[in-house]
């Protein structure tokens, strides 16, 4: 959506064109986060798997955990796209153009930035990562600022896979199934979303009829705030999230994108910067939704809801955040809780989203968790870190 300088459908775009290698700056993270210990699975018996690592029991305790910082040299980045491959791989896509990778835990970052993107200063909302050495990015914008860019040599080399030549068409998310298929969701153009399809891991992209989307309400668009309005859960299942019209809807389909049934949220809506900003399945029933009002003071109450119907139904969060929240990640080892970041904080529910309480502050605009316990967040001024033991 055509707003805010975080997004919905926000400004600006990415990059293109196989690009040459990127130079490999490596920037050292310093200070306690080097020293801090990461959650990991608890062994069958209940104790941590080794001595380093906390077990996944701090997490029920969340004055126990916290969020490291790990230093990235790009404090004028903000990074909207984050990928957590596992505790020690992670990805990041933001502003400028900028792609950074770490495989220690953040100690150290390379900057794999495509050189396309940095010479236009493109925007970078999206990426989804599969491994250490591949991962496809999405830049938002209007026209041929959306673009998507894969690389399968650790972002030493990106080729663009996909340039929009629609000038209606602004593309806001990108989201896989597994390692082939993947989707990537447009604002309405004649009325409808707008599905990109591949099916080859982002190497060929297609769109999609439009048969099967319902009728976009007026104003209606997603936002480009955190790479998680387009979600998946399993091999065919897909939820679309969106807002700026008079109710934020959540969309879902069960054939990977070609057929989509509707619903309401009670997140609140009703003008263009409201409505639901981020979405996330631990599975084909189980949804998390939050949002809000982006705008800085505006009071978001209700930003946050469940469902437990894959999407059919939503309710509201007995105690949701207390503002504004642009991204929501499921941890890995506690069926019942998840994490949820914004401007102003993060918030942790341990009863599967019906009551939020706060973590810490500090701004992050997006969170993800890997499947071993690896959870990382980022945001502006370079910001990022990784949930550990305090």
């Amino acid at each position: 959506m055509r707003l805010l300088g975080i997004g919905m459908c926000a400004a600006v775009l990415l990059v293109g064109v196989a690009a040459a290698p990127a130079p490999a700056a490596t920037v050292e993270a310093v200070g306690p986060s080097q020293s801090a210990v990461p959650l990991v699975p608890a062994t069958s018996s209940g104790s941590p798997a080794s001595p380093e690592v906390a077990s996944a029991a701090d997490l029920r305790d969340p004055r126990g955990v916290g969020w490291s910082l790990k230093a990235t040299g790009k404090d004028a980045v903000r990074f909207r796209g984050l990928a957590a491959v596992n505790r020690s791989t992670a990805w990041l896509a933001g502003s400028k153009g900028t792609i950074l990778r770490t495989v220690d835990g953040g100690r150290a970052w390379r900057d794999v930035s495509p050189p396309g993107a940095v010479a236009e200063g493109l925007e970078l909302r999206d990426i989804e990562a599969f491994d250490a050495r591949r991962a496809v990015a999405l830049s938002i914008g209007e026209g041929e600022a959306s673009r998507v860019l894969r690389t399968e040599d650790g972002g030493a080399t990106w080729t663009e896979t996909f340039r929009n030549l629609d000038p209606r068409a602004f593309y806001d998310c990108l989201t896989f199934f597994d390692s082939r298929h993947g989707l990537a969701v447009s604002d309405p153009v004649d009325g409808k979303f707008r599905v990109l399809s591949t099916e080859d891991g982002g190497r060929n992209w297609r769109v999609l009829p439009d048969a099967g989307m319902p009728a976009a309400l007026p104003g209606e668009a997603g936002f480009a705030a955190s790479g998680q309005c387009l979600v998946t859960a399993g091999s065919r299942d897909v939820w679309l999230a969106t807002g700026g019209s008079t109710v934020a809807r959540v969309l879902h389909s069960a054939d990977r994108g070609r057929t989509w049934r509707v619903t309401e949220s009670p997140v609140p809506a009703g003008d263009p910067a409201r409505g639901v900003f981020a979405l996330a399945f631990r599975d084909r029933t189980t949804g998390l939704a939050v949002g809000g009002d982006y705008r800085r003071g505006e009071a978001s109450p209700r930003a946050a809801a469940v469902s437990v119907d894959g999407g059919r139904t939503w309710r509201p969060s007995t105690t949701p955040p207390p503002a504004y929240r642009s991204g929501v990640t499921w941890h890995p080892y506690l069926r019942t809780a998840a994490l949820a970041v914004g401007p102003t904080g993060t918030d942790v529910t341990l009863d599967g989203g019906r009551t939020w309480r706060p973590l810490e502050e500090g701004s992050y605009d997006t969170v993800d968790c890997a499947a071993d316990g690896g959870c990382w967040a980022s945001g502006e001024k370079g910001r990022v870190a990784r949930l550990e033991r305090r």
